[in-house]
């Protein structure tokens, strides 16, 4: 089964299916790329070479000594970088590597120059470095099989200074059975050799716990790409958000759901709220630190999309993220909060509107965007998760490659004591960093490796003809079901479960409380 494209036929799973004269001249360099080392590396001679290059090995790169697969190393030579001191096989392998990488990336027309440039920065050879061991590993799958995840949302306390109507953590105190800073720095090592791409910090509110800065610094020196979730409040002072910068932090989400002073303050629960949020991602701008202000998007603020698409205009922020409603911790409580399924397609189909006249980007977490975005451009555009919406065929290719909703495949949430789950709003414990290393949680624990496979998905998510670049959000399907394999009921195409899901719940879904 695959997508249904603006010709109206359905093209099947596999990479690549378009001719390669149909694509542009230049098709991008990191696009392009993608889509050479899945269409090269599916034999079993490739395959062979990507085994043997996924062990680790010392090597100098631009005079500091890393430890780090073969295959790392190689991307950093194809990038440029001055790579010495590895043992004579690892050399071997790596100059096989680069050569098929750029024999694909020539066959494909792709900017080898473009690549080269991306991948001098290390946290995308690290997620670079996971997709070719995953080939080496599992072969091309749909969605792709990975050895770790792209990202780990660590949150990182539960302690809070908001108290927001709809938090998955319920935040508000640190947690007695939270990580030491020994136990942290436990953590950042075994993700360091795990392979993992991204951190995001998150909570509770993770700026204000003291460990903060010394974590950051930390993951930053390992070549993982840091983030942070936060409410704002800490970093409206520029000379905090420069320190965190300073040390490491390469991204700064800041929430805000409203336009209005006085609705967001409601919503996070203090006054002053709003102001302080804003703030931050002011100072995010002048700095020159890549940012994004995240929205909830709930029956509170459906109505203010635009005019808080035009807030972040204004501020000057690359991006605007619109997070799906999941009733989970607080939002259980408040789950009145949430869209219908003609709301969110109205929605996102306006979003997808505005984004195309406008300066910034506009993603959602919601995996029923790439569907949308797909059919609004006849298939000719793509958001293959919540990070792109682009005009690239061969990005198209490689969408259900990363496949829609990436819950236990390309991501995984760590909590504050250790527990593992599968995403911040899909509460199941699958292990303990305490107990287990997470590479081992990753490979073993048994509902990772169902949300690895689209075809256990029940309803109508488990025969829709997007479930490879969409299949529902996971977590929402677990808060209203139990059940993180059954349908979303957030979807047009699931109508018929959401209305038994009002009809159950009537009083709690329709309106507030009250």
């Amino acid at each position: 089964m695959g997508d249904e494209s603006g010709d109206g036929k359905l093209r099947g799973t596999g990479a690549l299916e378009e001719p390669f004269e149909e694509l542009p001249e230049k098709p991008g360099g990191i696009g392009s790329f993608l889509a050479s080392i899945r269409f090269l590396f599916n034999n079993p001679m490739t395959r062979a070479y990507l085994k043997a290059s996924s062990k680790r090995v010392k090597c100098v790169e631009d005079g500091k000594e890393w430890d780090a697969p073969i295959i790392y190393h190689s991307l950093a030579a194809f990038a440029g970088l001055r790579v010495t001191g590895c043992p004579i096989t690892a050399r071997f392998l790596s100059w096989m590597l680069r050569a098929t990488i750029k024999a694909g990336m020539k066959l494909l027309r792709g900017n080898i120059d473009e690549a080269r440039e991306a991948l001098k920065d290390p946290a995308l050879r690290r997620g670079i470095a996971l997709v070719l061991e995953g080939l080496g590993r599992y072969g091309v799958t749909v969605p792709q099989k990975m050895p770790a995840p792209f990202l780990i949302v660590w949150n990182f306390t539960n302690m809070c200074n908001l108290r927001c109507l709809h938090c998955y953590q319920r935040a508000d105190r640190p947690t007695p059975d939270e990580l030491t800073l020994e136990e942290k720095l436990m953590v950042v090592d075994q993700l360091d050799k795990a392979g993992v791409a991204s951190v995001a910090l998150s909570g509770g509110e993770p700026t204000i716990h003291p460990h903060f800065y010394r974590i950051v610094k930390e993951l930053a020196d390992r070549g993982i790409y840091v983030s942070v979730a936060t409410n704002g409040t800490f970093f409206a002072k520029k000379e905090n958000l420069e320190k965190a910068v300073k040390l490491g932090l390469r991204y700064v989400e800041v929430s805000v759901d409203s336009a209005k002073p006085e609705v967001h303050d409601k919503f996070r629960g203090v006054p002053g709220a709003w102001e302080k949020a804003v703030q931050a991602l002011r100072n995010a701008v002048e700095l020159g630190v890549n940012n994004g202000m995240a929205t909830t998007v709930t029956k509170l603020n459906l109505h203010e999309i635009p005019d808080i698409i035009d807030l972040a205009e204004e501020i000057g922020v690359r991006r605007l993220i619109l997070f799906n409603f999941v009733p989970v911790g607080r939002g259980e409580e408040n789950a009145w909060l949430d869209l219908s399924p003609e709301e969110r397609e109205e929605l996102f189909r306006m979003v997808y509107k505005e984004m195309r006249r406008r300066k910034l980007e506009i993603v959602s977490t919601a995996p029923q965007y790439g569907r949308i975005v797909l059919q609004m451009s006849g298939g000719e555009e793509i958001a293959p998760t919540h990070f792109y919406v682009g005009h690239n065929k061969i990005v198209k290719a490689v969408a259900e490659f990363v496949g829609g909703c990436g819950a236990g495949r390309i991501y995984a949430a760590l909590q504050p004591n250790g527990d593992v789950t599968p995403c911040v709003f899909l509460p199941i414990k699958v292990g303990n960093i305490r107990e287990k290393s997470f590479r081992e949680i990753w490979d073993t624990a048994p509902l990772f490796q169902q949300l690895r496979n689209r075809e256990l998905l029940k309803g109508f998510c488990g025969k829709c003809p997007y479930k490879y670049i969409c299949g529902g959000c996971r977590a929402r399907a677990y808060a209203y079901y139990g059940d993180p394999l059954a349908p979303d009921p957030g979807c047009i195409y699931n109508k018929a479960e959401w209305e038994k899901i009002i009809s159950k719940h009537k009083i709690r879904l329709r309106s507030p409380p009250g």
